[in-house]
């Protein structure tokens, strides 16, 4: 196989994997499949990563994200 296509397939493992996340979580649900309502809270967690008090949500969320896989 080609090494375009073997990134390509890696690229896209990835964006499926990134996909079942969202759908894991429940906001697919919650939101009705609202694209727009989801793409507004993915910009909303990134802002928040952004700020001052990007660490500790990113370890309240990390925390919550073991959890649920049954990491702890």
């Amino acid at each position: 196989m080609r090494a375009w296509a073997v990134e390509r397939r890696k690229r896209t493992r990835h964006l499926i994997e990134l996909c079942g996340l969202v759908v894991k979580s429940g906001v697919v649900d919650l939101t009705n499949d609202d694209r727009t309502v989801i793409l507004g809270a993915l910009i909303w967690v990134a802002d928040k990563l952004r700020s001052d008090d990007g660490e500790r949500a990113r370890a309240v969320w990390a925390e919550k994200g073991k959890v649920e896989f049954g990491q702890e």
